[in-house]
């Protein structure tokens, strides 16, 4: 997304987005222990975001190269967040707090412009996703998800593709081969 990056490059010129972290792969950002409400932009690697629940995990996005991510609960509402963030292959971030960046933002109109602009995208996807999840044939909701966004593919492995589609690796393997 073209507003992400253009907020990426704000941030930078400001000086404010200068704290990164390298994470290995399968290795959590620390969003166990309570409450975290930094802004992550991922520079290398990809993420997946989650909660459990029974001992099962259901993914709730995924990040990659280019993608802003956080735990969506935690940052707008500032208490403890029922989600983990976890790297699914070596992983580099840059970050900001939530103060950091609230402050940036409603410095400048434009600012605010752009970041309204990436939460109306966000919103979108983000109803794509439950429409995908209504949907109950398996081939339409891979159809849906590739043609929306072709650089998951690429970028995600794909049992944790299966997931997120909610059908079991071997159904996602048999709808891509046909």
């Amino acid at each position: 997304m073209k507003a992400i990056q253009e907020l990426k490059n704000n941030l930078k010129q400001k000086g404010i987005l200068a704290k990164s972290r390298v994470l290995d792969k399968d290795e959590y950002l620390d969003t166990f222990s309570g409450i975290n409400t930094n802004l992550y932009f991922i520079t290398k690697g990809s993420l997946r975001v989650f909660f459990t629940n029974d001992n099962e995990e259901h993914i709730l996005y995924f990040g990659y190269k280019g993608s802003l991510i956080t735990t969506i609960d935690s940052f707008f509402s500032t208490k403890v967040s029922q989600l983990k963030i976890q790297a699914l292959k070596k992983t580099e971030v840059n970050f900001i707090s939530k103060n950091e960046f609230m402050e940036f933002i409603t410095s400048n109109p434009e600012n605010l412009d752009l970041w309204q602009a990436i939460q109306g995208e966000l919103i979108h996807l983000q109803a794509e996703r439950e429409i995908d999840l209504l949907i109950s044939s398996p081939v339409k909701r891979y159809q849906r998800v590739l043609k929306r966004r072709p650089q998951l593919f690429q970028e995600i492995p794909h049992k944790y593709i299966a997931s997120y589609l909610r059908m079991a690796p071997e159904t996602l393997s048999r709808i891509k081969k046909s």
